[in-house]
């Protein structure tokens, strides 16, 4: 009896097996009018001659769906035949967006919006991009926007046209900020660390002065960020809104609970038994300094710097750093740094994306990454700045996906490509006339990366022209290989009774040495040519002839700031030494340039000192050409090479020159324009030395100046204006009270 049980439940299973499991040998579609029946087997992944069971289907319908081509699928198997209904989503034939003057804004929500032409409308979607039009809106300031949509369909083409009428309305300014709570700190420090702004009649170009949800954020994370620096380790910031009585205008509230000051107490760091000790010693010393201190969240962030500096340097590819923080008799933070393996992957493939323009190959030549290695994420986002330094992208971004294996990784780049070229102009008036210049760059030529830069400057008796092109990666290396000519005519045969013209080319390389030391070799050759009268003092005519020189020049580029472009913390150290090779008048030169920077707030701070000597090799002078004469950039308020020694009214310039240069931006100076930033700036400079002739030197002379620039972001591309005042000066200086630079991008 048991067994024929089992026998009638083992037929019936098999007999419900049969019923469920078919094989498809034919397909029927039903319904499609611009999807074919090939696509959409395709997209249902359908093999003929195979069984499919009802989970089966069940795939197939969630394959066919997830195109989001159809509003409605049947599917059924009778008698192996597949039968495939479907009632198609209309396509969107076009997307309106009226009623919105701003280009950037419209651009912005088409942007965003999840329907677009040549898409399948899905209602679900539609309510959906709604709603994020309305938050945009808000977001930008128009919380009085009244949104009103229709869809039209054609029923005959199964299309449809999307509409957004938008009534902007008046958009919500910010009449007041207020402090609020236990703040500690006074309101107008706190208005300068945040961007938001009171709406003034004088701010009627900023947009800072409307709500925007996105700029408040960032202000809650910039006086969180402004109170843990300043030891409110348990600072909590909230915010709201009120409306006024005027419709238009909000009080902006900022609720501050500072809590207390903390300091550091223990801050240890652990570590595993794979990494040396010794290579984190300084590390260990730092937190025993930190000691007591008051508690600083930029001093953890150093200390976890230092740990990825030390990962990349002795290539730990896994190492992953932590932190755990423990509070003490209620205001002592205990610190715990904690160092273990991250998760080990290898990349498997690294895709390149959005780079229309510029060649693959520049992009992959900057990963210090390939395929096949190790996952270092220190590695990469140094690989990514060195994509950024190219200067020809305006974004890049990474994202990283599982790859076809435990263990693997694709990690997708994808950049965003900005205009390349670049023509400027530049001119300055002093009292003795005026200079103007001007010039070509390109840096990405023909998508390689090739930068290439023409110039050419104009004064009253000289004419200065060059032409650089420098090619990245060369012959698939880290060197980059550059060449230059140049051309120089001066003329002071009416003044002075000498003129020289000069020729010059050069050729080189540059890569990094060491980390963050760069090295620039080069060879150059020139050929100058120096004419006198009878009106030319005695050392001019002493010198006339023509002249044959090559040199070996070199620098070293030391450089920890934080950026390539436009740095805001760290320092830079560039020697530079020319060295004569063979020449007709063997000299020497050596210059330093240091500079740092310090963000305070959200100012940002430079020092810069530099200095340049030239010395002749042998006995005769250092002639007339070779002499140092000061730039405009390191002495502002002075014309160019118009100061220092003087022989007969002519500036002979001199064996040695220095300079030290303060600025600090003040981008609050004038809040209500936006892309305005000024600087102050102190310049101190000096030049001296004449070999053949010390009873002319003016080595005891200090120049100085002050004054205020203004970098300008206009529609035709930047624009730099700078006035300065001399503070200490010699009578026979040229001074040079304004200058400007203008740029802009193709």
């Amino acid at each position: 009896m048991f067994k024929t049980i089992i026998r009638i439940n083992f037929i019936l299973f098999f007999i419900s097996s049969l019923s469920i499991a078919q094989t498809i040998s034919e397909i029927k579609v039903d319904g499609n009018k611009r999807i074919s029946k090939e696509s959409i087997i395709i997209f249902g992944d359908i093999d003929f001659n195979k069984s499919y069971n009802d989970d089966d289907l069940d795939m197939v319908l969630k394959n066919i769906y997830e195109t989001n081509f159809f509003k409605e699928i049947n599917l059924k198997i009778n008698n192996s035949i597949l039968e495939i209904s479907v009632i198609e989503n209309p396509i969107i034939e076009d997307v309106q967006i009226n009623g919105i003057k701003s280009a950037n804004l419209t651009e912005l929500l088409f942007d965003k919006i999840k329907l677009k032409n040549r898409s399948s409308y899905i209602e679900s979607l539609f309510l959906s991009d709604l709603n994020l039009v309305k938050n945009i809106l808000k977001s930008s300031g128009y919380y009085f926007a009244d949104v009103k949509t229709t869809s039209t369909l054609n029923e005959e083409q199964n299309s449809t046209r999307l509409t957004y009428d938008i009534n902007l309305g008046k958009r919500a300014k910010i009449h007041e900020v207020q402090f609020i709570g236990d703040k500690k700190i006074k309101d107008r420090k706190l208005m300068n660390i945040i961007t938001s702004e009171e709406s003034k009649f004088w701010k009627f170009i900023s947009q800072s002065i409307y709500l925007n949800s996105e700029r408040i954020e960032l202000d809650k994370r910039l006086l969180t960020n402004f109170y843990k620096n300043n030891g409110y380790y348990n600072v909590k910031i909230t915010n709201s809104f009120v409306e006024f009585n005027n419709e238009d205008s909000f009080k902006l509230i900022f609720n501050i609970n500072s809590g207390e000051k903390f300091i550091f107490n223990e801050l240890t760091l652990v570590l595993s038994d794979d990494y040396d000790s010794k290579y984190f010693m300084k590390i260990n010393e730092s937190l025993v300094d930190l000691k007591n201190q008051e508690y600083s969240l930029d001093k953890v962030e150093k200390i976890l710097r230092e740990v990825d500096k030390i990962a990349l340097t002795k290539q730990y590819q896994f190492i992953d750093a932590s932190l755990e923080e423990t509070i003490i008799d209620n205001n002592k933070l205990n610190i715990s740094f904690s160092l273990k393996d991250n998760e080990k992957f290898y990349v498997e493939k690294i895709n390149i994306l959005g780079n229309n323009y510029t060649i693959e190959e520049v992009i992959r030549n900057s990963l210090i990454v390939d395929e096949g290695d190790p996952y270092n994420e220190i590695l990469f986002n140094k690989s990514v700045n060195n994509i950024k330094a190219k200067n020809i992208f305006s974004k890049v971004e990474t994202n990283i996906i599982p790859g076809s294996s435990e263990g693997l990784k694709v990690v997708n780049l994808t950049v965003e490509e900005k205009p390349t070229g670049e023509i400027s102009l530049g001119a300055g008036v002093g009292t003795s006339g005026g200079t103007i210049g001007g010039g070509i760059k390109e840096n990405n030529f023909l998508g390689k990366g090739i930068k290439l830069n023409s110039n050419l400057q104009f004064s009253e008796n000289s004419i200065k022209g060059q032409f650089i092109y420098e090619k990245p990666n060369f012959n698939y290396s880290d060197n980059s290989l550059f060449t230059s000519i140049r051309s120089t005519s001066t003329d002071n045969i009416t003044d002075f009774g000498y003129k020289t013209s000069d020729l010059g080319v050069s050729l080189g390389t540059s890569f990094e040495q060491f980390e963050n030391l760069y090295f620039r070799p080069e060879v150059d050759i020139s050929y100058e040519k120096l004419d006198t009268t009878s009106a030319a003092s005695a050392s001019l005519k002493k010198q006339e002839g023509n002249y044959f020189d090559s040199y070996f020049n070199y620098s070293l580029d030391y450089d920890l700031t934080n950026k390539r472009f436009r740095p805001d913390e760290g320092f830079r150290n560039i020697f530079q030494q020319e060295l004569p090779v063979i020449s007709d008048n063997y000299e020497i030169v050596n210059s330093f340039e240091s500079t740092r920077y310090q963000k305070i707030s959200e100012m940002v701070t430079k020092v810069s000192f530099y200095g340049k000597a030239v010395n002749s090799l042998g006995n005769e002078d250092v002639r007339i050409s070779k002499r140092l004469f000061m730039p405009s950039s390191k002495l502002r308020g002075f014309e160019s090479g118009k100061i220092g020694p003087v022989e007969n009214n002519d500036y002979i310039g001199g064996n040695y020159i220095s300079a030290l240069n303060f600025s600090a931006t003040l981008p609050k100076l004038l809040p209500s324009f936006q892309n305005i930033d000024f600087s102050l700036f102190v310049d101190a400079a000096n030049v001296w030395g004449v070999d053949y002739d010390s009873a002319i030197d003016d080595n005891n002379k200090i120049r100085s100046s002050t004054g205020v620039s203004m970098d300008l972001l206009t529609p035709i591309g930047p624009l730099n204006f700078s006035l300065s005042q001399p503070i200490t000066k010699s009578s026979t200086d040229k001074t040079e009270s304004f200058r400007f630079n203008l740029g802009t991008t193709f």
